[in-house]
């Protein structure tokens, strides 16, 4: 064997036992089985679907997230340790068994992480005798002047304005905008004052007030 053979299998040898001594784990984790792990991420009432929660293994440094479905999917080894945490609920831990056929499915409902906090009254007054001071300095107005202010005729004449329809009157809106569109249809709408039927009517309505 040559001196070139020599030096690259020590090179080897050297790399494989920096390797084994710096991570030891990575010589023992190639006897460990792998699977992979598929589930579905649910709300404690168990049928709203969670996106976006973390699927983390601490261990390796690894992991995925759910996606808008709270679906998820990943290699990993038996015995791996995870951790499931998404914000606004409590963070789960789960031991990846060994699964049939290298398949592992699983369902993680997780728990709304409530918070209580203490009730805080929140008031613009230093103490109750300064609360009460400004409750007697409030000038309330005469009801009798509110009132007669109110019945103003300017101001009754504009809330008549802005007053909306009933529903008698937006039901006779919509039936004579009805009736204008089937006539305009036919054709131009009617001038009711160039109607000679019109006249003689008023006409004669005239002159039987006259008798």
């Amino acid at each position: 064997m040559s001196k070139s053979n020599y030096i690259r299998k020590g090179v080897l040898l050297s790399i494989f036992v920096l390797i084994v001594f710096f991570n030891p784990k990575a010589l023992f984790a190639q006897n460990q089985d792998i699977v992979q792990l598929t589930g579905l991420i649910v709300s404690d009432d168990g049928q709203t679907q969670l996106p976006g929660v973390h699927i983390y293994v601490p261990k390796y440094g690894r992991g995925t997230t759910s996606n808008m479905y709270g679906y998820f999917s990943m290699p990993v080894l038996v015995g791996d340790h995870l951790v499931i945490s998404s914000i606004g609920f409590i963070k789960q831990d789960f031991v990846v068994p060994e699964g049939a056929n290298g398949r592992v499915n699983v369902v993680f409902k997780m728990e709304i992480d409530t918070v209580y906090l203490e009730n805080i009254d929140i008031t613009p007054f230093l103490s109750e005798k300064m609360f009460k001071e400004a409750i007697l300095a409030i000038n309330v107005p005469d009801p009798g002047e509110m009132i007669g202010n109110r019945l103003d005729g300017n101001a009754l004449a504009a809330l008549v304005r802005s007053m909306p329809y009933d529903a008698s009157l937006n039901a006779s809106y919509y039936f004579n905008q009805q009736l204008y569109y089937m006539q305009d249809s036919y054709g131009p709408r009617s001038n009711p004052f160039l109607n000679p039927f019109n006249w003689s009517k008023f006409i004669k309505s005239l002159d039987k007030k006259k008798k």
